[in-house]
């Protein structure tokens, strides 16, 4: 097993894959680096002296700038390394097209349930929605009676989506509880839907049925509280129904095509950019190259990564709506007064994650290298088949739940540190490293970690990409098993 790693032959920086000690030896590209002090796993040591001011470079690119001369063998981290990001910026389309050369599976199946508008299913629940968070309890109510009192072996989940909105809310923040409820409510993974109101809210079911625009009238059925005597037992009849109406829903042989993955990283580490999300870099492309469709999101974390995907942008257009994405986040953060660069977390860091540019050249290999189609806003459903690029900030609970709300059926988290969340969909996830995934067996779905323990890429994605079919043909993922889905909708402004 290797114990170090250059990722770029341009990089003045090596990854230790290893915890490594002061006085170690380290040859790299024919040069030869004695260790000035001990570097964990995951961090960064300099390759050769480094003056101060000089860029850092890695995966090729620069993560910031150093603020004291480095020596080679030394430890590069917070306490000497600075980001190079800054205000808005002037970019120039350079299109890049690449020849991925991956050839199509004809004829490859999934297991799925075509709903009426043609969208494919990966599950078959029941969910219970909310309009406004005064009808929680009521929504829970309903739930916790029908898998008392009714056989619900036949669906995959009965679920309520509870949240705090749907009142006391202006502008972006009402439509964008709007748009969130009605992308919910249309999912493809629902085969039956109760969207419970109250009555008196701003949110009310008359303006968000326009929002919804058309629905399946037998799958999606509609309760204002305040019109009858009893909600809970008139719910309980309402999806008696579509209990017994999705008894019919059987899984059928559909076309990989229909298939939309949402792409997220959460919690990373220094093996996020050399293992997992690379390796779901390649499954992207994979899937793209079968006619399916990826999206990815998280636009801080595209920030000093961001020309990578606009030299890919399929046309003017896309550059130029790329470009908006960009800077109307970095307005968004300004608005608030808040810096663009403070992104790191303490878990990102401590893993070995230094810069906002750092994480964002590990975070973007998640697209792979196909060419983007299409710039979504927040919950605008998916229109090209392709790679996606998808409004929405790095949040782990508010990305997941915004890739599921464009119609993502399933969405890939890479992680370096855990968690135990899922969203409203199946949320699979990726460990960057094995310590991870032999700790957290409870919460991790897969282990990219082998990547550096020398099995070989090829190997490993057809192994992910089994695995991954088993899932969307109705395996279960961890979270799914312990029960642990929510939604998470953005929030931007005030609150009444």
């Amino acid at each position: 097993m290797k114990r170090y790693l250059r990722i770029n032959a341009a990089d003045n920086v090596c990854i230790a894959l290893d915890n490594l000690a002061a006085g170690e030896k380290v040859e790299v590209g024919g040069m030869e680096v004695t260790l000035a002090e001990n570097i964990d796993k995951g961090h960064k040591f300099a390759l050769r002296d480094l003056a101060q001011g000089e860029n850092v470079i890695k995966y090729g690119y620069p993560i910031g700038h150093t603020t004291q001369a480095v020596a080679a063998g030394s430890w590069i981290h917070t306490h000497n390394l600075k980001t190079n990001l800054r205000d808005d910026l002037e970019y120039t389309y350079s299109p890049k097209v690449y020849d991925l050369n991956i050839a199509r599976c004809e004829g490859l199946k999934v297991n799925g349930y075509l709903r009426s508008n043609g969208a494919m299913g990966i599950r078959n629940e029941l969910w219970i929605v909310p309009s406004v968070g005064c009808v929680n309890g009521q929504a829970q109510a309903i739930a916790e009676r029908v898998k008392r009192e009714l056989d619900c072996s036949h669906i995959d989940d009965v679920r309520v989506y509870t949240h705090n909105y749907g009142c006391s809310q202006l502008g972006d923040d009402h439509r964008n509880t709007q748009k969130a409820l009605a992308a919910l409510v249309k999912h493809p993974n629902a085969g039956g839907v109760l969207v419970l109101g109250l009555g008196c809210e701003n949110n009310q079911v008359s303006e968000l049925k326009k929002v919804i625009g058309e629905w399946d009238e037998q799958r999606v059925r509609f309760l204002i509280a305040q019109e009858v005597e009893d909600e809970v037992e008139t719910g309980f009849g309402i999806v008696s129904e579509l209990v017994e109406l999705m008894r019919g829903d059987k899984r059928q042989p559909l076309p990989l095509s229909k298939l939309k993955v949402g792409l997220k990283c959460g919690g990373s580490d220094g093996f996020s950019g050399i293992t997992a999300n690379p390796l779901v870099g390649l499954f992207s492309d994979w899937l793209i190259a079968q006619g399916g469709t990826t999206v990815l999101t998280e636009v801080p974390e595209m920030f000093g990564a961001e020309t990578i995907l606009m030299d890919r942008a399929a046309d003017r257009s896309v550059f130029d709506n790329t470009v908006c994405l960009i800077n109307d986040f970095k307005h968004y953060f300004r608005r608030f007064d808040q810096p663009i660069y403070e992104n790191p977390s303490p878990g990102n860091k401590k893993g070995g994650i230094t810069t906002l540019e750092e994480k964002s050249l590990g975070c973007v290999q998640k697209g792979g290298a196909a060419t983007v189609v299409d710039v979504l806003g927040y919950a605008q459903p998916i229109v090209k088949q392709g790679l996606n690029l998808l409004q929405a900030p790095g949040n782990d609970l508010v990305a997941a739940s915004a890739l599921a709300l464009s119609g993502c059926q399933l969405v890939l988290f890479t992680t370096g540190r855990g968690t135990p969340f899922g969203s409203f969909v199946p949320t699979m996830k990726i460990s960057t490293n094995t310590r991870l995934w032999e700790f957290k067996r409870n919460w991790i779905d897969f282990n990219a970690g082998t990547l550096v323990e020398d099995e070989e890429s090829g190997a490993v994605l057809e192994r992910f990409i089994d695995f991954l079919l088993k899932v969307v043909n109705g395996e279960k993922l961890k979270h799914e098993k312990s029960g642990f889905k929510e939604i998470a909708i953005f929030k931007t402004g005030v609150t009444l």
